[in-house]
């Protein structure tokens, strides 16, 4: 899931060098950090957040088929 998440930040800035997801297990959910440029926070997400919406969802999705909770964290 950690690869899923970070292939697709990767495609949305325009530094995919300095996007980095750490992945954690904190009260029974997973969380991935997604860390990037200050400059590219922005692209990730989107306007009124609807790109940070879509990753989150698509997140949650793919933990679903592993019974799992996915929670995603955007940092700049």
């Amino acid at each position: 899931m950690k690869d899923l998440v970070e292939t697709v930040a990767r495609a949305l800035v325009t530094r995919p060098e300095d996007v980095s997801v750490t992945e954690s297990e904190e009260g029974g959910a997973v969380t991935l950090d997604v860390t990037l440029s200050p400059e590219d926070l922005g692209r990730v997400i989107g306007r009124e957040g609807r790109t940070a919406r879509a990753l989150r969802a698509f997140a949650s999705a793919a933990g679903r088929k592993r019974n799992q909770r996915v929670l995603v964290r955007i940092r700049g």
